[in-house]
């Protein structure tokens, strides 16, 4: 467990946010892996052009304003109604208004909101293992009917991230993206999986087989190399396709490397 989190329960109390503070640092397009994802997601796409008043918060922005305004730009290009609420549980860190977005005191009980899209981004990752479920639980159980909640984990310029999509019924899939440019094996994603995973990448688990069978592929895609990695991937990502991995489709050209496939497929429980 990280230096700056204790045990999630010592920390919380009846009257106070949901959570514990965390180091908070951030940076500009950190995260833009995952708003380009949930940019063209058509689940979400249809969820918040359904809602008669949209509602996405932000858990856990950190030290600056930097992503969830970011964050706010992508969604509104799905539709400009939406409304975007940054929350913070370190007092000091609740800034003013800004370009269109609140910014309030507030944890994983959500503030009190019930909103149709959750994100929190390197939050969870300096939380203990054991604390996980309990967030996950306390977030799906506040969402709108519907509503989705996106918890993941990146590096620093946000070239390596992946994240958890979760609904009502709990975690649906994970997801892997990043910079072609940066990794060569796919398994290089792996320091950045999230919370609940990340001490699961080791024989004998599912997230280790995954992540080998991702390498494997794209040994074998060596031969698509002139042609880039972007390509190389393509060709690799369809032959963990036709290897039983239930892999979710590309819906459009991406310029992220990714993999996305049913939680069921990773889940360290079953």
């Amino acid at each position: 467990m990280a230096d700056h989190a204790h045990n999630l329960r010592a920390q919380t109390g009846p009257g106070r946010p949901f959570g514990v503070i965390t180091r908070g640092t951030t940076g500009h397009n950190r995260l833009r892996r995952c708003d380009r994802w949930l940019r063209y997601n058509p689940q979400v796409q249809s969820l918040l052009r359904s809602a008669e008043r949209p509602l996405a918060l932000d858990v856990g922005y950190g030290a600056s304003h930097t992503t969830t305004v970011e964050w706010a730009r992508w969604l509104r290009q799905i539709t400009p109604t939406v409304e975007v609420v940054g929350l913070e549980i370190n007092p000091e860190r609740v800034l003013p208004p800004r370009d269109g977005v609140r910014f309030e005191l507030g944890g994983f009980e959500l503030a009190g909101y019930s909103p149709h899209l959750v994100r929190a981004f390197n939050v969870l990752r300096q939380y203990d293992v054991a604390d996980v479920p309990t967030v996950w639980e306390t977030v799906c159980s506040r969402l709108a009917p519907g509503g989705f909640f996106i918890e993941g984990t990146c590096d620093e310029l946000g070239r390596r991230t992946t994240w958890v999509l979760l609904d009502a019924t709990g975690p649906r899939s994970l997801h892997l993206s990043w910079d072609p440019a940066d990794i060569a094996p796919p398994s290089d994603v792996a320091e950045r999986l999230p919370k609940v995973l990340i001490h699961r990448n080791v024989p004998g688990e599912k997230i280790h087989a995954l992540l080998n069978d991702a390498d494997a592929a794209w040994s074998n895609a060596a031969g698509w190399a002139p042609h880039g990695p972007r390509v190389r991937w393509a060709h690799a990502h369809e032959e963990m396709r036709v290897r039983g991995w239930p892999i979710h489709p590309v819906r459009r050209r991406l310029r992220d490397c990714t993999l996305a496939v049913d939680w069921a497929a990773v889940d360290p429980e079953l």
